[in-house]
């Protein structure tokens, strides 16, 4: 049995499943970021599972709505878009600098970090119909 202790989830719950998810560091699976914000945020993909004993390989993507601008509202620091999780390690971060700037389109002033694959088959967001975390998305508003 697997303790899923992050992503959101009550301490308690069990899952035998492992799995992998992707949410700030308070577990939420969306946030909004003021259009003020200056700022680097780290927001992380987890792993939970018993011990493994190879490493997995993580991949994501990144994509931002046309109401941000990269180099205006937001820049990515987190190069790549491959998390390799060595034995041990069960949170593995992405950050994004945040800039203050006022948006003037706010059709879609969003990003999403979407898990999109893993070298052992291990599932996407927390097991279930929803599959809550295998998508974080984050928000900038004029506030």
């Amino acid at each position: 049995m697997v303790l899923a202790a992050s992503c959101g989830l009550d301490e308690s719950t069990k899952f035998e499943t492992p799995y992998f998810c992707v949410a700030t560091s308070d577990g939420s699976y969306s946030t909004v970021i003021g259009s003020d914000v200056d700022n680097i945020n780290t927001y992380y993909v987890y792993l939970s599972s018993s011990l493994q004993t190879s490493d997995i390989t993580v991949t994501y993507s990144i994509s931002a709505g046309s109401g941000l601008k990269e180099g205006v509202d937001y820049s990515i620091i987190t190069t790549g878009n491959t998390l390799i999780f060595k034995p041990g390690v069960y949170r593995m971060p992405i950050r994004i600098r945040w800039m203050p700037h006022i948006l003037t389109d706010t059709a879609n002033a969003k990003i999403t970090i979407s898990l999109d694959s893993n070298d052992k088959g291990i599932t996407l967001g927390v097991p279930g119909p929803s599959s809550l975390g295998k998508v974080l998305t984050l928000e900038k508003k004029n506030l």
